[in-house]
């Protein structure tokens, strides 16, 4: 099923074709607001130069064009007038709009259709680093990564979540060379993530004032890299310990995501660095190879490199980066990369899909590669967020704190619930809310964290949603009507201005998932759903469901809201709540 603004622009290009012989775009976008119709046209504006005539006699000439059109479809478009200096003002019949909620009822994926070529999406994202905590700073990668994952899942690719892992390089000799000194494994018990970070701060103290320590350190990345069965096998304890610390987050934020660290590429790192150099990309720096890009200086003018191999013949991120997007495009035939990462990473992939398409290894007409870039989580103070004691904020902890004031708002709204049910509600609603706060935040910007504003059930926060969610389904348990004996018995009839406005909002479903998937800004969801519970309450307000003449049909409007705000809530990575 196509969307109404492409039925709409798929007209007007039919139009343009009869008005002018040079190409021109269809410009149809969605009208500010319901006295100007549903959608506006504005190409008469940009036509009337080229055509020397006013901008509503073109407007009037289309216009007269379209209706000629619309014979083939009388029921589709109630009015098209003209307004302002020459926009067109459409707005669809009730009975148009009524079938279109009809067929998204009965069609699989709420009508979205899935695509002829289903493309092979890879999504990078939460990449903590082995040894240390998820800190409030991976909250964002995490979460925007895994709606971004689930979108074109549910549009119909094939998604491969990728946890590239900070697992490899200097750390790692530094925390080897400090477990052996203080012979901490040897001991009967067991590690976790928390020890493991203890430990690393110890070992990055030594590092820095011990030279004999930073020389041994040293020393352990060597034979890690030559693959030495002692520092091996120590390295692969330190990860699994990580790893069992990363997925206890990651269950209960219902993440799912294939960790493929950093030394995944350890084996096409001397490749990559010798095919670099055969294309004549490399740059001796002294004793490091570089690669220069046209464009590029750092602050005194000069030339600002990509640093492929390090004067003592080391790889750094930049070799682990080209490794991983030439292996994405020839290994594992991706058609479009995404990587979510915070905004000050932004200038190294650039130069990063810049050195790639130098190398042939990107070919942007035929792979399309994003950076999706994020701003920081601030405190009261309007500083990054941290705890009391200035510490970084662990991930676990801010995740237990939203639990628990959930917890405390349910008690205080809910009295009837049993301490198992508390339990079950808090934790949805906290996690929920947590996510939600973040993905309705525009995604480039910074923001302010509040576990106050999160938890309000007014505005645009997840238990606003819920709310409207829950409150369906307590209308369809009231009625107790089967939905599928309803879908049989009567069909969607649209009268009432707010059960009007309610349907075409639904109908716009799969334009703002367009929009998110083009521009991978998560917020538009957000809002859009923000928005559809808004005037699902303005229906149930305005509009008797039980008993009315019109039941059967409102029924069905309610079963199709509660579906595409479940929908969509999946899609954001949040759980709907049956009951509250």
């Amino acid at each position: 099923m196509d969307h109404l603004k492409t039925v709409l622009e798929q007209q007007v290009d039919k139009i343009l074709k009869k008005v002018t012989s040079n190409p021109v775009q269809p410009d149809i976008t969605h009208s500010t607001q319901v006295q100007f119709g549903h959608y506006q046209c504005n190409n008469a504006l940009k036509l009337a130069k080229e055509l020397k005539k006013s901008p509503r006699d073109v407007a009037q000439m289309m216009v007269m064009k379209w209706k000629e059109l619309l014979e083939e479809t009388p029921d589709m478009i109630a009015s098209l007038e003209i307004a302002g200096p020459g926009f067109i003002n459409i707005t669809f019949t009730p009975s148009f709009l009524s079938q279109q909620l009809m067929q998204m009822l009965k069609e699989p994926f709420l009508g979205i259709a899935r695509p002829e070529h289903q493309e092979r999406v890879i999504v990078e994202f939460s990449s903590p680093n082995v040894a240390k905590e998820l800190h409030v700073g991976h909250l964002r990668s995490t979460i925007i990564g895994d709606s971004l994952a689930r979108l074109f899942e549910f549009l119909g690719h094939d998604v491969l979540r990728l946890n590239h892992i900070g697992d490899w390089g200097t750390q790692f000799g530094m925390l080897i060379a400090y477990i052996k000194k203080e012979q901490l494994f040897q001991k009967e018990e067991e590690f976790d993530l928390s020890q493991l970070m203890q430990w690393y701060k110890l070992s990055k103290k030594l590092f820095d004032e011990d030279p004999l320590f930073k020389k041994t350190a040293q020393l352990e990345v060597v034979k890690l890299q030559r693959e030495e069965q002692e520092e091996v096998a120590l390295w692969k304890r330190i990860c699994d310990i990580s790893r069992k610390g990363f997925e206890l987050i990651y269950t209960l934020l219902d993440i799912a995501i294939i960790e493929r660290g950093e030394s995944f590429y350890n084996p096409y790192l001397a490749s990559v660095v010798k095919d670099l150099e055969d294309k004549g990309m490399i740059t001796l720096s002294g004793a490091a190879k570089c690669i220069y890009l046209e464009g590029y200086e750092g602050r005194e003018g000069e030339p600002f490199p990509i640093i492929i191999q390090k004067s003592d013949g080391g790889y750094n991120y930049d070799t682990t980066d080209m490794a991983a997007i030439c292996h994405r495009i020839r290994e594992e035939k991706a058609d479009r990369i995404i990587i979510v990462t915070d905004s000050g990473q932004s200038l190294h992939f650039e130069m990063i899909f810049k050195a790639a398409e130098k190398a042939s290894y990107l070919d942007r007409t035929k792979v399309r590669v994003d950076h999706v870039p994020f701003g920081v989580v601030l405190g009261k103070d309007g500083k990054k967020f941290k705890t009391r004691s200035g510490e970084t904020e662990k991930l676990i902890d801010l995740i237990q704190e939203a639990i628990n004031q959930a917890k405390a708002l349910l008690q205080e709204r809910f009295l009837t619930l049993s301490s198992q049910e508390l339990q079950e509600m808090a934790t949805i609603l906290g996690i929920n809310s947590l996510k939600y706060a973040d993905l309705s935040s525009h995604r480039i910007k910074d923001y302010t964290f509040s576990y106050e504003r999160m938890l309000r059930f007014e505005g645009n926060t997840a238990p606003f949603l819920l709310y409207a969610y829950v409150r369906i389904r307590s209308i369809q348990r009231k009625i107790s009507r089967s939905i599928s004996e309803v879908m049989k018995e009567g069909m969607v009839t649209l009268e009432h201005p707010s059960e009007i406005e309610l349907a075409l909002h639904l109908r716009q479903f799969g334009e703002t998932l367009e929009s998110m998937a083009e521009e991978l800004l998560p917020n538009r969801l957000t809002d859009y759903l923000y928005t559809l519970a808004e005037k699902f309450h303005a229906f149930f307000r305005d509009c008797r469901v039980e008993g009315s003449s019109q039941e059967t049909s409102r029924l069905l409007v309610c079963e199709l809201t509660a579906l595409v705000l479940k929908q969509g809530l999946t899609i954001l990575g949040l759980k709907p709540l049956e009951k509250m």
